[in-house]
């Protein structure tokens, strides 16, 4: 079973500590699976963790929490080499990939350097369910801003581009990100951006089909156990150009429009 159109739920969360185990897995990796369609069996989830160079310990930690979730998890390495004999293969065979969070501008260097791009490309408009967190879910959109290069935020503008819309992640905990989104969509860099608090997941939805991008129709879900954030939009970014959000949407606007 496959998704009925392709999926994309972008994160800022989806981990938690578990009750016996290191990491568990909350909401928004559950709604992940149900969003595939996945019944009768248990689901299939690849967990890519290229963004943090593949680190063995975490990838033993993300097996335990989707046995105590019961999902049966594939771990796709490509450190020092992929793991598995047929890349594509094993990604078609998915419910759901999880992207875990990390370096984006490394995470896409070493997924075009092996063609992963274009088999998460076709993956996605075959129906796997795409998702992760942090820069496992930036990498899906055309960018955002990233850490990947140093302490200091910069923009990243390269991203996959499955979503044609920038993304801002961790929207609220970190005080550089917001400011920096909106500078970023207010000259342009980026287009209209959807952003996630910490342990929030928006889903953009498709209306044109599968493989096509249409409008930016999206759901909300908060995973976890629930936290109270002080203001959910997005105040105004100063300059010619001023954006304003919509439940975490950051939209370019002209001087003159009120």
């Amino acid at each position: 079973m496959t998704a009925p159109e392709p999926t994309i739920l972008a994160t800022s969360g989806g981990h938690r500590v578990g009750g016996r185990t290191m990491v568990a897995f909350d909401a928004l990796v559950h709604h992940a699976v149900d969003l595939s369609g996945a019944h009768g069996r248990r689901p299939r989830v690849l967990y890519a963790g290229t963004a943090i160079g593949d680190a063995e310990h975490f990838t033993a930690r993300m097996t335990e929490a989707a046995r105590v979730a019961g999902f049966d998890l594939t771990p796709l390495h490509l450190f020092p080499m992929p793991n598995v004999e047929d890349v594509e293969e094993t990604v078609l065979a998915q419910d759901v990939v999880w992207v875990m969070g990390g370096s984006v501008a490394n995470l896409l260097a070493v997924w075009r350097v092996h063609g992963l791009d274009r088999i998460m490309r076709r993956a996605w408009e075959a129906g796997v369910v795409l998702s992760g967190v942090s820069a496992g879910s930036l990498c899906w959109f055309r960018g955002g801003a990233t850490d990947s290069f140093g302490p200091q935020l910069r923009p990243i503008t390269d991203a996959l581009d499955f979503l044609p819309y920038g993304n801002g992640v961790h929207y609220d905990v970190d005080p550089g990100r917001r400011p920096l989104i909106h500078r970023l969509v207010a000259d342009g860099t980026l287009p209209t951006a959807h952003c996630t608090d910490d342990g929030v997941g928006r889903l953009p939805r498709h209306r044109t089909g599968r493989g096509g991008h249409g409008g930016p129709g999206q759901g909300r879900l908060r995973g976890g156990p629930r936290r109270r954030h002080g203001g959910g939009g997005a105040r105004r970014a100063a300059g010619a150009a001023r954006p304003t959000a919509v439940n975490g949407t950051v939209n370019p606007r002209t001087p003159d429009s009120r």
